[in-house]
């Protein structure tokens, strides 16, 4: 959890800051999906190897690799002067981007199943205040010069490299692992399993989490640039907003996702994060700014303090993107849970960076689709976006048989 906080915040140091300075260097709607995408296209590529490296040697060397890419991708990022430039830092971070499936795993080795969607909720947690924190050390940082966010955070990396270097113990049993009789799939098999029997629980599950993970990304790609446009948000300013996102989301999985799961169950759950999710999408578009600050302050005639009043003309976009980040901690962590239940955990590394190929499809498609839509109808990729995710409710159906724990076999002989 502390590594994952800590790379997080360097990641969002730097992305609510990648649409400015590609606008800055001529960027459209479209660049700008395409410059997300970049980073998704590297992690596609790599996220299956590293989730085989993790099952064969460990998680901890498969995620010391991944922080040392960050680390050169934002010192990359720092001297970016050109778009190109841009493309590369991502390309870089991408590659040695499948931890999070490395990380997934790691957390399955180390609970039983019935407290895997608790457990990968705090790590949600963990990185969502890296989400939290980042933005506004991001801001911080940029008044300092251009080169500073990227150079403070690949500190931060190199840093989260000695702690985990020191701190962090292998989580898989090797020994074990590697005495293991059990034939392990390959990945281009696991991935056309998922492709040719998509009725089967963990094909649903992967196409759930990859449309809902897809359209999210996408709304992100291009909400820089609709906020911008909307709202008058800046470079300087966009940090607060991610704030905000972060600070729900950490509230929603440290504090609601455990009793929620407890409740409700992971299936129903992940439903209703769904339905959030879509919600939160779908209302966007209809929000505007309700008045001028200056007009407010002189119909209340001091009734309010002058930062609420400053809010205030923003308080339906708090409203409707406050159901993001509640849909989203609902969602992923119970989806993924319940994948981790349906796979022999000799393939749970396999299997997550499957989670995390097709999720990264989805980041590689969506994220340009959004931005080709954007430059022709802002309000386009939100709608598409819910719509998606709205019907992938119909995948979960019936996945509470699932949650059920499974009798083991009984080994002993019969007396």
């Amino acid at each position: 959890m502390i590594t994952a906080f800590i790379d997080m915040v360097g990641t969002l140091m730097i992305i609510p800051l990648l649409p400015f300075y590609a606008k800055s260097f001529g960027a459209n709607g479209l660049v700008v999906g395409l410059l997300v995408s970049s980073f998704s296209i590297a992690q596609l590529l790599s996220a299956p190897m590293w989730g085989r490296f993790s099952d064969r040697y460990g998680r901890r060397p498969a995620l010391m690799v991944g922080l040392t890419a960050s680390a050169i991708a934002y010192v990359i990022f720092a001297y970016s002067n050109s778009l190109w430039l841009l493309f590369l830092s991502r390309l870089v971070q991408g590659s040695g981007g499948g931890t999070v499936s490395v990380i997934q795993a790691y957390v399955a080795d180390a609970l039983e199943p019935e407290e895997r969607a608790k457990g990968l909720g705090w790590l949600s947690a963990a990185t969502n205040a890296g989400v939290a924190l980042g933005p506004v050390l991001g801001s911080y940082l940029l008044a300092a010069g251009a080169h500073a966010p990227g150079l403070g955070a690949a500190a931060l990396c190199v840093l989260n490299i000695g702690f985990a270097f020191k701190f962090l113990v292998e989580s898989r049993d090797m020994t074990e692992a590697r005495a293991s009789k059990h034939k392990r799939g390959r990945s281009r098999d696991a991935l056309t399993h998922v492709l040719t029997h998509t009725n089967e629980p963990a094909s649903r599950l992967v196409w759930i989490y990859a449309i809902g993970i897809g359209a999210f990304q996408g709304m992100n790609a291009i909400l820089a640039l609709f906020l911008a446009a909307r709202f008058g948000v800046t470079s300087h300013t966009i940090g607060y907003f991610y704030t905000y996102i972060g600070c729900i989301s950490v509230l929603a999985r440290a504090l609601v996702l455990g009793p929620a799961v407890d409740k409700f169950g992971e299936a129903r759950l992940s439903r209703i994060g769904q339905t959030l999710l879509a919600a939160g999408l779908a209302a966007m578009p209809f929000m505007h700014r309700l008045a001028d600050p200056a007009a407010l302050a002189d119909k209340l005639g001091g009734m309010l303090p002058v930062s609420a009043i400053a809010f205030l003309p923003f308080l339906p976009l708090a409203l409707a993107v406050a159901l993001l980040p509640l849909g989203t901690a609902f969602t992923f962590p119970c989806v993924t849970a319940l994948l981790s239940r349906v796979i022999p955990s000799s393939e749970r590394g396999l299997y997550m960076g499957v989670q995390q190929t097709f999720g990264g499809t989805a980041r590689v498609l969506f994220p340009i689709l959004a931005g080709w839509a954007f430059d022709r109808f802002p309000e386009l990729p939100f709608l598409m976006s819910a719509a998606l995710v709205a019907g992938t409710i119909l995948l979960g159906l019936g996945m509470e048989e699932y949650t059920k724990p499974k009798r083991e076999p009984n080994t002993v002989p019969a007396a």
